[in-house]
């Protein structure tokens, strides 16, 4: 017994067009989602009272400018290894 921590982090590719793609980095606690950065959004949004105070603090701090730059820096330039699997 004991607690599951897990961070995962996914890049969505819904069409061959780079503007289709979608990075995802979601925050697992006990197996429930508690906070998650999506690129469509543009920011932290929170699932439970914890996962809430995290994305008002992260969405404020120099959390967010690290996330907006994963599409670019690894969804985006890992879109050609995807697009020819």
């Amino acid at each position: 017994d004991g607690y599951f921590h897990q961070r995962v982090t996914e890049c969505r590719y819904s069409s061959k067009d780079l503007q289709g793609i979608e990075f995802i980095d979601s925050y697992v606690f006990n197996q429930a989602e508690y906070v998650r950065f999506n690129s469509t959004v543009g920011k932290y949004v929170g699932y439970t009272e914890h996962g809430v105070y995290n994305a008002e603090a992260w969405n404020k701090g120099p959390e967010l400018a690290g996330e907006l730059g994963e599409l670019e820096r690894y969804c985006k330039q890992h879109a050609p290894i995807y697009y020819s699997a």
